[in-house]
């Protein structure tokens, strides 16, 4: 289950509307749609950590602890938690603004595991932060 606190943890990485075209008919996103988010979120802060080109190497557990509806604004919450030599770990917040409101709500989170790659498609080394 997602991890329980009130406030995003994290930077905001991605915000983007839910929209008929990926919900089901009773009107609940995908979570396969909202887990595209998070994986897109998780792929620019970890572009940007690598300062080059990443893979996404594995998701770790993830659950939906409630719905994102049509109308909702999907935000996704990133942080970089650990990084090895050739990989990095981000954890990922999905949250629900709900529509034509303030109310943010926490949807679902997970560990990202990214692996930077060089120019050939092989693992390369981390860069030192800057």
């Amino acid at each position: 289950m997602p991890e329980n606190h009130t406030e995003p943890q994290g930077d905001l990485t991605l915000r983007t509307p839910a929209m008929p075209r990926d919900a089901n008919a009773a009107g609940d996103i995908f979570g396969g749609w909202v887990m595209a988010q998070m994986d897109s979120a998780s792929g620019i802060r970890a572009t940007e950590r690598a300062r080059g080109r990443v893979v996404t190497a594995a998701v770790k557990e993830m659950a939906f602890a409630m719905p994102v509806k049509i109308g909702d604004t999907l935000c996704v919450y990133t942080r970089v938690e650990r990084v090895g030599r050739t990989s990095m770990v981000l954890k990922v917040e999905a949250w629900a603004q709900r529509y034509l409101s303030d109310v943010m709500e926490m949807v679902t989170s997970a560990d990202f595991v990214m692996v930077a790659l060089d120019a050939t498609g092989k693992p390369t080394p981390v860069p030192p932060e800057m």
